[in-house]
């Protein structure tokens, strides 16, 4: 992959020595970065600050049934909990940017276990602190994600451990989806909603602490530690990653590619219900996220010498088509195979979405952007989920599956259109424009 101008310029870039061409495969590939001076202590660290981040909201809405609250009551404080990250991440990625990451993740991975736990065992449902509480308690959220991602594009790594990285990034983020709601399940044998809520949000403040206290290489520290970056220089550096070009691009893309996801979520169980099997949701549902963590098994195997941001929309291209294979389905068998089939380049679009905004961003606001990114995600998959519940009664599944498909397209076109931007030697000329 053509690196990115600034990397060359780092100073700390010669700290640690290129390690050798990993072998065994994507395997092989993680096991290399893993091992590295220094890595492996954040990388797992950050596994566990991160537990929370997937079964949160579920795990939430069985604490509020358990304490006696009604479902709209429970969707309401998840709601809220989501409206809170929403409205703190970028606050806090912004803070982290400008301050580093310890002081941050300290800080919220104290403050995360302690509303939560409050939340849990001082309110009730229909009390004004419980809303309160789930919001203070998304915004308290460490930004595990947005740190490890930027810290990956900060790490004196080659280019090929870098894009091994984000793959690991997006493999562990599809093992988590479906590992850590059978955690909440075993932690709930054992006890109470409460109890394992507590018990997680613990888990994830004592990872937060954990990967605060892990000793990196300078250069992998806050950069923003002076004026903000349009101040800092005289090229017109954007302030701020909404306002590059470049990353307003790659943003339009991953919410373009998040809509279908959000689609298809309300169209897969109305697929398999309307064919007289509603129990088999979950092992269809299953298939989906097989599918993408084999996608990055085999597909992520060895490095590619093609440049990220020409592989890019091909891959965002071989995501649609995955996802038109769902228009073809005739019972819930043929829909497992078609997702299983088309989610193989989910979990590579998503490393190939992380790696670009690792080139493009400046490295000055790299918490930022990550973050940004994720909202853009999220968002999709809202929209889309808003959507397809407007449209499953007009137009039926297939409908959606074909709705989803042509957002798809629309997205792939974006990313083949703008291309040239996505070049991280372009990314300089399209700020300085700006």
């Amino acid at each position: 992959m053509t690196a990115s101008p600034r990397r060359d310029t780092e100073p700390a870039a010669a700290e640690t020595p290129p390690a050798p061409p990993a072998t065994g495969g994507v395997l092989g590939r993680f096991r290399t970065l893993l091992t590295l001076p220094r890595v492996a202590a954040a990388a797992w660290w950050s596994v566990v600050a991160r537990l929370p981040v997937y079964l949160m909201s579920l795990a939430m809405v069985l604490t509020i049934r358990e304490q006696g609250g009604s479902y709209p009551q429970a969707g309401l404080i998840a709601a809220l909990y989501t409206l809170g990250m929403a409205l703190g991440s970028p606050l806090i990625a912004r803070r982290l940017d400008r301050s580093g990451r310890r002081a941050v993740l300290i800080v919220t991975g104290v403050a995360y276990p302690a509303t939560l736990a409050a939340l849990v065992w001082a309110t009730r449902p229909g009390s004004w602190a419980q809303p309160v509480l789930a919001v203070a308690s998304g915004v308290a959220l460490p930004p595990t994600n947005a740190c490890m991602r930027s810290l990956w594009a900060r790490m004196p790594l080659s280019d090929d451990e870098r894009e091994s990285a984000y793959l690991w990034e997006a493999l562990l983020t599809e093992v988590l989806v479906i590992g850590a709601p059978l955690m909440l399940a075993v932690l709930m044998s054992s006890g109470s909603a409460g109890v394992a809520l507590t018990t997680v949000a613990v888990i994830g403040g004592a990872g937060a602490v954990g990967l605060a206290w892990v000793r990196l290489p300078a250069s992998t520290e806050a950069a923003s530690t002076g004026p903000e970056p349009a101040e800092a220089d005289g090229r017109g550096i954007p302030r701020h990653p909404l306002r590059d070009p470049s990353m307003l691009v790659l943003l339009g893309v991953m919410t373009a590619c998040a809509v279908p996801i959000g689609l298809m979520t309300l169209a897969i169980p109305a697929f398999v219900a309307a064919h007289g099997s509603p129990d088999g949701t979950g092992v269809v549902y299953a298939c989906w996220g097989i599918g993408s963590a084999v996608g990055a098994l085999w597909l992520g195997r060895a490095p590619s010498r093609v440049a990220m941001h020409v592989r890019f929309p091909r891959l965002v291209l071989a995501f649609a088509a995955g996802t038109g294979l769902t228009v073809l389905s005739t019972s819930p068998p043929t829909l497992a195979i078609a997702l299983a089939v088309g989610s193989l380049p989910i979990a590579m679009v998503s490393a190939g979405e992380m790696t670009l905004v690792g080139a493009l961003a400046d490295r000055r606001l790299l918490a930022r952007a990550f973050t940004w990114a994720s909202l853009a995600t999220v968002l999709g998959d809202a929209v889309g989920q808003q959507v397809g519940g407007l449209l499953i009664d007009p137009i039926g599944a297939r409908g959606v599956f074909t709705v989803a498909f042509g957002v798809a397209l629309a997205g792939a076109g974006l990313a083949f259109s703008g291309r040239r931007l996505l070049a991280p030697a372009a990314a300089g000329p399209a700020r300085c424009a700006t």
